[in-house]
């Protein structure tokens, strides 16, 4: 006997929901996930990343971000220190081809 998710959402709260985790930033989308799975209880880890379609390993990565918000290392920040496309660097007269 298979599993049935009871604590569905109904059609327009999943379109308000998917509407507004295209606007977040890719760590808010995480927590976004998080909150609405974990406030769904049993089985709204699966039921959120198909809604949202995000792995479900996203949302467990949500989860354990949110259990140490108070102590976010990278609060205010979009990407961790490092990430994201490197700097340009111009080139030096000595890299020139003569």
């Amino acid at each position: 006997m298979a599993f049935a998710f009871q604590n569905r959402m109904d059609e327009a709260a999943e379109q308000r929901s998917r509407a507004y985790f295209a606007t977040l930033s890719e760590k808010d989308q995480r927590r976004f996930a998080a909150l609405e799975a974990q406030r769904l209880g049993h089985g709204g880890v699966i039921y959120i990343a198909k809604l949202l379609g995000v792995s479900r390993s996203t949302v467990d990565r949500g989860i354990r971000e949110m259990e140490l918000l108070p102590d976010d290392p990278a609060a205010g920040r979009v990407r961790r220190q490092g990430g994201g496309r490197k700097k340009r660097s111009t080139p030096t007269a000595s890299s020139k081809a003569t």
